[in-house]
């Protein structure tokens, strides 16, 4: 197999994110989260807002974490299946303080997207599948128990020769969480500014989501907007959005070494 220099440093990176994991286990305390969302939206956006699938689609992201180590899918796909990404993140949560945290993480991933060929003098539709491996890092400071400021940066390296190449996305964020509108209603928001550099080309973004959410109904309303200051990148839309209706879960186990 044979692996160019950024996809060989992703490589490095994932194994020595395991073996920390590894050599973590032999803590007194094991704590084992699983948690997800499993949703429908009007319009499939991307972990990078300014891509979209630009019809609905399932969302479903899922999380199992022991200790600091974490692995799970991120499936954004229209129900005809025919365009979509999957991908599947491992991440390493290095830091975890009141005001601080660190989080490495990196994922191989499939965009399928349909592509027209030609056979036989005869134009056909297909579903194109990309290859892709990125890796990221998110330093997040805590404010206050319901504020938090973010960086985050994703590297992406594909691993064909037609379609993106080398991407850098750069994204500032603020978050404020648990915002009380009633007894048992709240609001999470989170604004961000960002940069994106696809193969030479790059733009300016302001990106926005809301999520409603009952304490005692495992649901949740959201919506996201996307809106371009500028861009060079080819195809690029000027303003997106979409709602998204999600079952959310989360579970924990806690276990003493004896």
């Amino acid at each position: 197999m044979n692996f160019s220099k950024p996809s060989f440093v992703i490589f490095l990176f994932l194994v020595f994110t395991t073996c920390a994991w590894a050599q973590g286990q032999d803590s007194l305390k094991s704590i084992t989260t699983y948690t997800g969302s499993i949703g429908f939206t009007n319009n499939g956006i991307s972990i990078i807002p300014s891509f979209s699938l630009n019809k609905p689609a399932l969302v479903t992201i899922l999380s199992w974490r022991k200790n600091k180590f974490s692995v799970g899918p991120d499936i954004r796909i229209t129900p005809t299946l025919e365009k979509g990404g999957m991908l599947l993140w491992f991440r390493y949560h290095a830091i975890e303080k009141r005001k601080f945290s660190l989080r490495l993480g990196t994922h191989p991933a499939l965009n399928i997207q349909l592509q027209q060929v030609i056979k036989n003098g005869v134009t056909y539709e297909i579903s194109q599948a990309r290859r892709f491996l990125a890796w990221e890092l998110a330093p997040t400071f805590y404010v206050r128990k319901n504020l938090a400021l973010g960086l985050y940066y994703l590297q992406g390296n594909g691993l064909q020769l037609d379609g993106p190449r080398t991407s850098h996305f750069v994204n500032l964020t603020a978050a404020v969480s648990r915002i009380k509108i009633s007894k048992n209603l709240s609001f999470n928001l989170i604004t961000a500014f960002y940069y994106l550099n696809l193969d030479g080309n790059d733009g300016l973004y302001l990106n926005g989501s809301g999520t409603l959410q009952h304490s005692k109904l495992p649901l949740s309303l959201g919506s996201t907007f996307n809106y371009t200051f500028t861009s060079t990148i080819p195809n690029n839309k000027d303003f997106m959005w979409n709602a998204t209706l999600a079952y959310i879960f989360r579970k924990t186990f806690v276990r003493k070494d004896s």
